[in-house]
């Protein structure tokens, strides 16, 4: 297999999603967010946090996982319509998108968000827009080089009484 094979999730990858989706907070966020929150992070408590929002997902939101070449869980993304507030718009959003630490470079993060774009297009959606710390240097640049932009929207992300800055990225995907 030349790169990772991208398939929707399962209820059964919950449990790996979580574990990447927890090693990818401690990583990425490091010095952006209060450490104790982070060290907070129970992978466990997560994976069944999510058993319950997967179960209750709504239709039209996409949960995507990227397999390495042994079928082990190395990536996870997730899109759905843009929300405005408790209002969906037309537009998509990725709402997240994390690799296992160890496979940062490898093509995996590429490939799951390739595969989003893919099909937020196919459905229609004219842009798609997500939100990225401020401070995460090495994700803005991943979603530059995807052909995404700062659109100059920001909203404060609030952890533990700490204000982290995000800004919205944009990318339109017809026309």
């Amino acid at each position: 297999m030349s790169g990772p094979r991208v398939r929707e999730m399962t209820l059964a990858d919950c449990d790996r999603v979580s574990a990447i989706r927890i090693r990818g907070w401690r990583t990425a966020y490091r010095g952006l967010v209060p450490q104790r929150y982070l060290d907070g992070l129970d992978a466990a408590r997560d994976a069944e946090r999510r058993r319950g929002l997967f179960a209750r997902r709504p239709d039209d939101v996409v949960d995507l996982v990227a397999e390495d070449a042994a079928g082990e869980v190395v990536g996870w993304c997730c899109h759905g319509p843009y929300r405005d507030g408790e209002r969906r718009t037309a537009d998509a959003e990725l709402y997240a998108l994390y690799v296992d630490p160890g496979r940062l470079g490898t093509g995996v993060g590429q490939a799951l968000l390739r595969e989003s774009v893919r099909r937020c297009t196919a459905a229609g959606h004219a842009r798609m827009l997500l939100w990225v710390l401020e401070g995460n240097a090495r994700a803005r640049r991943f979603y530059e080089r995807a052909g995404f932009h700062a659109d100059g929207a920001g909203e404060p992300f609030e952890v533990e009484g700490v204000a982290v800055p995000e800004v919205r990225y944009a990318r339109r995907l017809t026309g």
